[in-house]
């Protein structure tokens, strides 16, 4: 069900998709998806939660694979994983974390934003030897203007606007220099 909604929602944008279209694609009767998901809202949250967890994983496994020796490795690996995702996971590029549905849809008590800024500080704060929460913070700072730099990245270009993309991790990387331990 969370493939057959991911692939409606690609095709058509949130706004197009029904329920009963997500269960006559996953091959179920409509009842059969209410019985795992209350609404379209609820199904599109699942997918959401799926690719956030695809997300860190593949930073997760690619940092495990890297010899980074500055943080700067992991901020390109962090921006390329996303930009892959923006451009072959089926309805990631109109869905991204779940803001353009619901500010708060991957937790009630924080923004997605947030949501993110957590998840990746944790395994930065793990693969990096961060120590205390002064690495918070500029996350936060730096998940925000990232977030709002990549939109713009791929508002007039489906592929990325690559000029603006490079502008975003040399934005991203110089404010996290002043930031972060070297």
């Amino acid at each position: 069900m969370l493939d057959a909604c991911a692939d409606l929602v690609h095709e058509y944008g949130y706004d197009g998709v029904t329920t009963t279209m997500i269960a006559k694609r996953a091959g179920v009767a409509v009842g059969s998806l209410y019985q795992f998901f209350p609404d379209k809202r609820a199904v599109v949250q699942a997918v959401t939660q799926r690719n956030l967890d695809r997300f860190v994983t593949r930073i997760d496994t690619e940092l495990a694979g890297l010899d980074a020796q500055h943080w700067w490795q992991v901020a390109d690996a962090i921006f390329d994983i996303y930009l892959d995702m923006h451009r072959t996971v089926p309805g990631f590029s109109q869905l991204h974390f779940g803001d353009v549905i619901d500010v708060r849809l991957l937790d009630d008590r924080m923004d997605n934003n947030a949501v993110i800024s957590e998840k990746l500080g944790q395994l930065l704060a793990d693969r990096l030897n961060l120590t205390g929460e002064e690495h918070e913070l500029p996350i936060s700072v730096a998940v925000e203007a990232a977030d709002a730099l990549l939109k713009l990245a791929f508002r007039d270009d489906p592929h990325g606007d690559q000029r603006i993309v490079d502008e975003a991790k040399a934005l991203i990387k110089g404010y996290l220099a002043s930031r972060l331990p070297s």
